[in-house]
């Protein structure tokens, strides 16, 4: 502490006093104790630096606070911390910025709890019902299962070791039965966040979510301050059959913003409007008279749906299949998953509408359409025989 003696500056003490009057003539609004506010550096001795709290008086925080491993500052004139405010007494006002290792005992503990200040806790084991917390100054305490996040960690060994803060929710029996909250912690960070979501949030602004729940009708994603639901029709331009396949809890997204109900707490987002729209294909790579590879994706009465792009999907209509003979359901001669060589042949922009012909065997140059001619020994079309080697497996 000697060094930083020898290395406070005399000249800058007229620029100290001035800053320090200035501070002083500023009535600030009454703040109490665990109250959290932003203080500016002023001067740092050597054991207390002298904050700018907008508040008359000297705020004050122990330099020790501000110290690293080796003793080195962590911290300059000029920098803005953020603190929160313990006691007043002779014009001097004593904050701290969380208490943490050193010598602090259960009296500061109780301080702490008494104004609603964090501390510092190390999570040493878990025990029946939650975790052992040890606290500043060796003091135990108890964590509930329930308390330590906003959702219970499935690994707890991960958590083991870690350093957390803790609001101190009950402290009895002069110290010997502590109870901590980091959910608390938690939660508070989560409405600041909200307060700064709900005027800064726009429908159509892409942000980054993590994936909470999932569900068959879609999945939860929380953005920090607000979770949301991202329903299924919205993951994809294509079809999505399993969720499960697509999405997991703790997967990271950049999802859209669909819609925003503060009053009902009511949120959607969507992961397809942030991916390009297979439709600007079409036209160009996907035209009139073009022919392709698609993927049987659905069959109805009407007709073969005919996947050509991840969600772009034509429809070959039943009137189009049976090489000239009439057939009562597509599956006669189509199966789901079959891949087949289509020629599109109208488009509707508007309507989103792709309509398709099988190629014949002069479009492609191959005989790879499910139309295959019959063989030699009579046999039947392509499909029969595929057919009925299905059945013989």
């Amino acid at each position: 502490m000697n060094s930083d003696d020898q290395d406070f500056d005399p000249n800058e003490e007229e620029d100290f006093a001035a800053l320090l009057e200035q501070s002083l003539s500023t009535t600030g609004i009454r703040i109490e104790p665990g109250q959290k506010v932003e203080a500016k550096v002023l001067q740092i001795g050597s054991e207390w630096i002298f904050l700018d709290v907008g508040q008359k008086g000297e705020g004050v925080l122990d330099v020790r606070e501000r110290q690293d491993a080796d003793g080195r500052l962590t911290v300059a004139v000029g920098d803005t911390l953020a603190v929160y405010f313990v006691s007043s007494a002779g014009g001097e006002l004593r904050f701290t910025t969380r208490l943490g290792g050193g010598a602090s005992g259960t009296e500061q503990l109780e301080q702490a709890w008494q104004g609603g200040i964090p501390v510092e806790g190390r999570i040493e084991k878990e025990i029946k019902g939650g975790y052992e917390i040890r606290l500043p100054g060796g003091v135990r305490s108890f964590c509930p299962f329930s308390q330590l996040g906003l959702r219970r960690e499935e690994n707890s060994e991960t958590l083991l070791g870690q350093t957390l803060s803790f609001k101190i929710s009950q402290f009895s029996e002069q110290g010997r039965n502590i109870v901590v909250s980091h959910r608390e912690i938690l939660e508070e960070e989560r409405r600041q966040r909200r307060e700064e979501l709900r005027t800064t949030l726009k429908d159509g602004q892409v942000v980054q979510g993590t994936v909470t729940n999932v569900r068959d009708f879609g999945a939860f994603v929380d953005i920090g301050g607000i979770e949301g639901l991202l329903p299924i029709s919205e993951i994809s331009y294509g079809r999505v059959e399993d969720i499960n396949e697509v999405l997991h809890v703790g997967q990271q997204l950049e999802v859209a913003v669909k819609s925003c109900d503060w009053e009902n707490n009511r949120f959607s987002f969507s992961l397809r409007d942030t991916l390009a729209d297979p439709w600007s294909r079409v036209g160009t790579v996907f035209a009139v008279g073009t022919t392709h590879t698609g993927t049987v994706s659905r069959l109805a009465n009407f007709g073969a749906f005919v996947t050509l792009d991840e969600g772009l999907d034509g429809l070959l209509h039943i009137s189009k299949l049976g090489g000239g003979r009439r057939i009562r359901h597509p599956k006669e001669e189509l199966m789901v998953g079959q891949q087949l060589r289509v020629t599109i042949e109208q488009v509707d922009r508007e309507a989103r509408r792709i309509s398709l012909a099988p190629a014949t065997e002069g479009e492609t140059g191959e005989q790879n359409s499910y139309l295959e001619q019959p063989s030699s020994g009579g046999m039947g079309t392509f499909a029969d025989l595929f057919k009925a080697g299905m059945k013989k497996k």
